[in-house]
């Protein structure tokens, strides 16, 4: 009955037997609907019951694995793990297994031939010979044969150390056949050729253990590097062994560098290649080192020439390295670097036999031209760019270190002169090299300036071939620096006299300065900027000797830097305009001196400076000269005030005159500020003319300063009426009124105290009407304290009379009233809070 309708089951059924009524189209559609969703439903609960038991399934492994986790690391997860976050299972590890199994194999190798060469060396004793070279052989070919087993089963990391271990057993039979059976037998010659043996031996060794297609994967890794480090060995150890001296011990040296080299290009194996560049880089350093000792050494030209040969050699096998093609991994220690070297060695051989035919210093000259021939054949091979850059590498080092030995010679022509200060126009000396200052005597000869000429000449063909690459600014920078340098050090060299001397650096200065204003080169202009100025400063220390000379030299430079500055130029206009002020200070000084007058008249003299660069100044306000012009005008002025210190009325006029000036410069609408500087001059000029006069009264120093300074606040007050009257009022009130009543506590006389209560006086009423808070505190305050002066002594004999327990009574009762008061404050305000309570 689930499946009838309603409408069916209303329906009478009638009499058995008879005719059934015709079925309703209707109803016989319904029917067909409802049977086929039934179906569906059925489908799809089975399907739900299918997943749940597989969901069900999930849950339950799930929650298994969660409460017992499965071992390994191949745990499954769901989702991605969040960054950062370790697996569970390596948590807390700091090492990688291969790190582990690396330290265990070393460590294991390590105990293993210490506990071989124990053996051999302690109880080698208790076997005989059969048992000796029976436990020796059979370590030894076990530890050379195992590597072999150990690579089929891929372990390739223990067989590396078991490797090891045998080539520590072979060094051991090589020591215990030397010791059995050639114990006689030179040290040095067998372990020549044990080294050579055994080298032969691990290099056979390491490639049959290199498999096929030679990988590193293959076989063995350091067999065949060990090889080549112990081939290092025989040559050396062969050489001591012949008493082959240090031509023979640099050769064998030398040779194996070569061949270092040769392997480490042509070899196909990493390893070999890096170790082969870095012993060779070693052993040849080595070798070339004790050539140029011997070359150095030489004291003939047979000994010279056995240290050029191997010189020679050594700079064909570094040029030679550098010219062949390399790898990628030895490219760079390959290139460049052997042909420097080669090119060092190079020079010193060929210098090194200069050096033995030329006198003295001239024997840097030498060197120096060798670098140029170098530098030369650097510029030929230009083609070539890892030689020509080694030999242009070592052209520059011997260059520099030629310059470098001259510097000690420039520097005592430049700051020598400094010496002058002490001995100032003593009497002009004989020549330049007597020039150079009292007591102070030239280390160098003429080879100095030769060697700066050829370095600057270098370096003038340097910034001709460079063309667009870096180092034509730096070689441009240096030729000028160069000439500078051979030119202050010529006239010394030469000896020329004093005055042609001073004269050629007067020269000097002005063509660095015409240099420096006409080159393109920002970072050239300057270096000749700066080459003038250090040329100028060693011409007027040099001018110091002789008066006239002095006159002369700072004449000249003035002009030369005045016309200059007028050039312009960013850069050159600040410094030569700085540089013509401080000649015309230094002129104005040089002439009053010259003229006898004393240092406190030649202070006006440099004002006169200080006022003209200050009128400069304010001309070329708009150009970048006009600050550092104005600096300088102010180190003139302080240098007036130096002169006229020890004169006090010459210096309150200095004083007075630095204050016009500083007044004249706050006219400019940019320097407005230095009003406050001109105010502080006047005032000091005052106080020192008051000094100087014996005035000791304190108003005369107070009142100069109070006068300016009320009338600068009431100016203030009107352009600013919010302004507080402390601010406009309080300094000027205060540096007249506190001295004064200072003064009158301790002035017995009636006149002070009298002006002084006035003058309060009138300050407080003049607060009072003017509401005023400044002037009325100060002004009441003073007139207080000077009717308390004033009754100071009779306050003292009525308080001579009176009890001595009546102050402290007076001072109870008052402490008392104050505090009822307080109190009767606190309950007025307490019961107002009530009464504001109770409200509403």
């Amino acid at each position: 009955m689930d499946n009838v309708p309603p409408a069916a089951a209303n329906e009478p059924t009638g009499a058995p037997g008879a005719p059934k009524a015709p079925a309703d189209p209707a109803n016989v559609r319904w029917r067909a609907s409802a049977e086929g969703e039934l179906r569906q439903i059925d489908a799809a609960l089975a399907r739900l019951d299918t997943e749940r038991a597989g969901l069900l399934a999930r849950r339950t492994h799930l929650l298994a694995q969660l409460w017992q986790p499965a071992p390994g690391p191949a745990r499954m997860t769901w989702g991605p793990r969040p960054a950062g976050q370790r697996p569970h299972a390596s948590a807390g590890r700091e090492t990688n297994p291969r790190t582990v199994q690396n330290l265990l194999l070393a460590l294991g190798g390590v105990l293993l031939a210490v506990a071989v060469t124990a053996f051999t060396v302690v109880s080698w004793g208790h076997l005989g010979i059969g048992g000796r070279s029976a436990v020796l052989g059979v370590l030894t070919l076990g530890a050379i044969g195992v590597p072999a087993l150990l690579l089929r089963r891929s372990l390739a990391a223990t067989a590396e150390a078991v490797a090891c271990l045998g080539l520590v057993l072979l060094a051991l039979d090589a020591y215990a056949l030397h010791r059995v059976a050639l114990p006689h037998t030179d040290g040095a010659g067998y372990a020549a050729v044990a080294s050579a043996m055994t080298a032969g031996v691990w290099a056979a060794y390491g490639l049959w253990l290199r498999g096929p297609g030679g990988g590193a994967a293959a076989g063995l890794r350091l067999p065949l590097p060990v090889a080549v480090v112990l081939a290092q060995l025989p040559l050396l150890l062969w050489s001591v062994s012949a008493g082959a001296g240090p031509f023979g011990t640099g050769s064998a040296l030398l040779v194996t560098a070569a061949a270092d080299l040769a392997l480490a290009s042509w070899s196909h194996a990493p390893g070999v290649r890096r170790t082969a560049t870095a012993t060779g880089a070693v052993t040849g350093g080595v070798g070339l080192l004790l050539a140029v000792r011997m070359s150095l050494a030489a004291t003939g030209p047979g000994e010279a020439a056995q240290a050029a040969g191997l010189l020679l050699a050594a700079a064909a096998v570094g040029v030679d390295a550098s010219w062949r093609p390399h790898s990628a991994d030895t490219r760079i220690m390959v290139t460049a670097w052997p042909a420097a070297a080669g090119g060092l060695a190079a020079v010193a051989a060929l210098g090194g036999m200069l050096r033995t035919g030329l006198p003295g210093q001239w024997a840097v000259l030498g060197y120096l031209l060798c670098g140029a021939a170098v530098l030369a054949s650097a510029r030929a091979l230009a083609g070539r760019a890892a030689p020509a850059t080694g030999l242009a590498a070592a052209a520059a080092a011997v260059h520099a270190a030629a310059v470098l030995w001259a510097a000690a010679g420039v520097a005592t022509a430049v700051l020598g002169p400094l010496s002058w200060t002490g001995a100032v126009w003593s009497g002009a000396p004989e020549g330049a090299r007597e020039a150079i200052g009292p007591g102070v005597s030239w280390p160098g000869t003429l080879a100095v300036p030769a060697v700066l000429a050829v370095a600057a000449t270098m370096a003038a063909a340097v910034h001709q071939y460079a063309a667009a690459h870096p180092r034509r600014s730096v070689a441009s920078c240096a030729t000028v620096a160069l000439c500078c340098a051979t030119a202050v050090v010529l006239p010394v060299a030469a000896d020329l006299p004093y005055a042609v001397g001073v004269a050629l650096l007067v020269a000097q200065t002005s063509v660095l300065l015409v240099a420096s204003a006409t080159l393109d080169s920002a970072a050239v202009s300057l270096t000749a900027l700066v080459c003038a100025v250090v040329v100028a400063l060693s011409a007027v220390f040099w001018s110091l000797a002789e008066q006239t000379v002095t006159l002369g030299v700072l004449g000249a430079l003035l002009v030369v830097f005045a016309a200059a500055a007028a050039a312009g130029g960013r850069v050159r206009q600040p410094v030569t305009a700085c540089a013509a002020v401080v000649c015309a200070a230094a002129l104005a000084v040089a002439l009053c001196t010259a003229a006898g007058l004393p240092a406190p008249r030649t202070a006006f003299a440099v004002l006169a400076v200080a006022g003209a660069a200050a009128l400069v100044a304010s001309r070329l306000r708009a150009l970048p000269a006009g600050l550092p012009v104005e600096g300088a005008g102010y180190t003139a002025a302080l240098l007036a005030l130096g002169l006229a210190a020890p004169d006090a009325p010459a210096l309150a006029t200095a004083l007075a005159l630095a204050g016009v000036i500083a007044a004249g410069t706050a006219l400019r609408p940019d320097r407005r500020s230095a009003v406050y500087a001109a105010a502080a001059l006047f005032v000091l000029a005052t106080w020192v003319r008051l000094a100087a006069s014996g005035v000791a009264v304190p108003e005369a120093y107070t009142l100069p300063v109070s006068v300016p300074a009320l009338l600068i606040g009431l100016r203030r007050r009107r352009q600013d009426p919010p302004v507080s009257s402390w601010a406009s009022y309080g300094p000027g009130l205060s540096v007249t009124l506190l001295p004064s009543l200072l003064a009158a506590w301790g002035d017995t006389h009636w006149l002070r105290p009298l002006l002084l209560g006035l003058a309060a006086f009138g300050v407080t009423l003049l607060g009072a009407r003017r509401r005023l808070q400044a002037p009325l505190v100060l002004g009441g305050t003073t007139t207080a304290l000077v009717a308390l002066h004033e009754l100071a002594p009779y306050i003292v004999q009525v308080v001579d009379a009176l009890p001595r327990w009546l102050p402290p009574a007076v001072a109870g009762l008052l402490l008392l009233a104050v505090g009822a008061t307080y109190e009767q404050r606190l309950h007025d305000a307490r019961r107002v809070r009530d009464s504001v309570g109770r409200m509403g």
